[in-house]
């Protein structure tokens, strides 16, 4: 068998195009049931989790003799820490919401309500679309470089020599003070970044 048919290989954006995203948009998740390997996967390279109170997660790859391998693992650990992590990827146990609340794996619980969890992910989504669209890439990408693993002076250091030049080259950083300065709502222009 040719064993280009073997495997799959994933996508250059990873897994659910996901994993190695380089998009500039905040993805918001909206869990309302379970979420398992894959859907646990999933959710780690979302920027924000709103989970339903039934909604339950879990890294069950080792009952099943393979492994969670869409970067799961590597970034679990930097978000919920070595011990929860190891309990996930190791006993494969399923982890409901609240618990998932409390160890920071995601962001919110809501009811379960008809539309309640994408409510609460809609309005995640206000929020963010509310700011500057320059100022949440660039926060989003100095957050994103910690999490992969550059060191805080390593990250400090490519923001201020890649990113905040181009940040005070765009219109939106001048129309976010003058704004604050005649105590009004920015009116903010498309990111040009």
């Amino acid at each position: 068998m040719n064993s280009s048919k073997q495997s799959r290989p994933m996508p250059p954006s990873g897994f659910g195009a996901l994993s190695r995203r380089s998009g500039r948009k905040p993805i918001i998740a909206a869990v309302n049931g379970l979420a398992y390997g894959g859907g646990t996967e999933l959710i780690v390279n979302c920027d924000l989790v709103v989970a339903a109170k039934k909604a339950t997660f879990g890294l069950p790859e080792v009952k099943r003799g393979v492994v969670a391998i869409a970067g799961a693992l590597p970034r679990i650990v930097r978000t919920i820490g070595r011990p929860r992590a190891m309990e996930m990827a190791l006993t494969g146990r399923v982890v409901p919401a609240q618990e998932a609340y409390e160890w920071g794996l995601i962001n919110k619980v809501v009811g379960d309500g008809e539309g309640e969890v994408v409510a609460a992910a809609v309005e995640y989504a206000k929020l963010i679309a509310e700011n500057s669209p320059d100022a949440v890439i660039v926060s989003r990408e100095g957050i994103k470089m910690g999490w992969e693993g550059v060191g805080a002076e390593e990250g400090s250091r490519l923001l201020v020599e890649n990113w905040y030049p181009r940040l005070a080259a765009g219109e939106n950083i001048k129309e976010g003070v003058k704004a604050f300065v005649e105590k009004r709502k920015p009116q903010w222009k498309a990111a040009k970044l």
